[in-house]
């Protein structure tokens, strides 16, 4: 049961890091959101949760620039970590 609540508690944080990147993608099509907005609240809220996560692998392992694009290593490997534990439990 314990292994059970790790794994969901796991899943959340893996959709979690999904809504991270629509919402990146988002402030990349459709411009910055309105200060205030729904969109700008749930950006702030959704990085307040994952860049705790983030942060510390970022500061190893920086954005891979790339041109005129950046790839968020961090991102990349945090979200497959997270499945290697999953598949494992």
């Amino acid at each position: 049961m314990i292994l059970g609540l790790i794994s969901f508690a796991l899943l959340l944080v893996q959709l979690v890091l999904v809504v991270r990147v629509v919402l990146d993608w988002s402030v990349v099509l459709a411009g910055p959101a309105m200060p205030g907005s729904a969109r700008s609240k749930a950006i702030d809220a959704i990085y307040r949760v994952t860049e705790p996560i983030l942060a510390p692998v970022r500061r190893v392992l920086p954005p891979l620039r790339a041109g005129g694009i950046s790839i968020d290593l961090a991102f990349i490997v945090v979200f497959l970590a997270i499945s290697i534990v999953r598949s494992f439990i």
